[in-house]
């Protein structure tokens, strides 16, 4: 997976990651981390493969590792973080030998996965499974700061998802 490995080492993803780790270095709350990054691709393959969508594993990791990306951009300048990493995956792309129609899709997903799309009616397709893994990533069961945290209960993890 050469692209995957061109995005993990791209600057602009190099520069965007370090700044986030060091803005969220006192959270209490989910951290956007390479592990939570991780996480999301690897829960989205395993949704992929159990819907038999075939969908490829490099945009599978793509959106996985680009969907928080604009995390930095938010707390610094309160853009959105889907639409800063939607901006920001497309030039990460494009530089790492993604085609427009790949960067398009990464990025629909990208500026999509903060809106439930995720009922019984929803056509699997990278956009849902980006949404879905991103949530079910967060093992709120475990978390010191449960009762601090401003998500609803409804959405909270409380038992192991799978």
């Amino acid at each position: 997976m050469k692209r995957i490995h061109d995005i993990q080492n791209h600057p602009i993803f190099r520069e965007e990651y370090q700044k986030l780790q060091e803005a969220e270095k006192e959270r209490i709350f989910c951290r956007h981390t390479m592990e939570h990054f991780l996480d999301v691709a690897r829960l989205m393959y395993i949704y992929n493969l159990e819907d038999g969508a075939g969908i490829e594993k490099d945009i599978i990791y793509a959106a996985a590792l680009l969907h928080d990306i604009g995390r930095y951009e938010q707390i610094s300048r309160g853009t959105p973080h889907d639409i800063a990493g939607s901006r920001l995956a497309e030039v990460i792309m494009r530089d790492c030998d993604f085609t427009e129609e790949e960067i398009s899709w990464v990025k629909r997903a990208i500026s999509g996965h903060r809106i439930s799309k995720n009922d019984e009616h929803t056509k699997p397709s990278l956009e849902v499974y980006l949404y879905r893994a991103d949530k079910q990533s967060r093992n709120c069961f475990f978390c010191p700061a449960y009762g601090e945290c401003n998500w609803p209960e409804e959405k909270k993890n409380k038992n192991i998802c799978y």
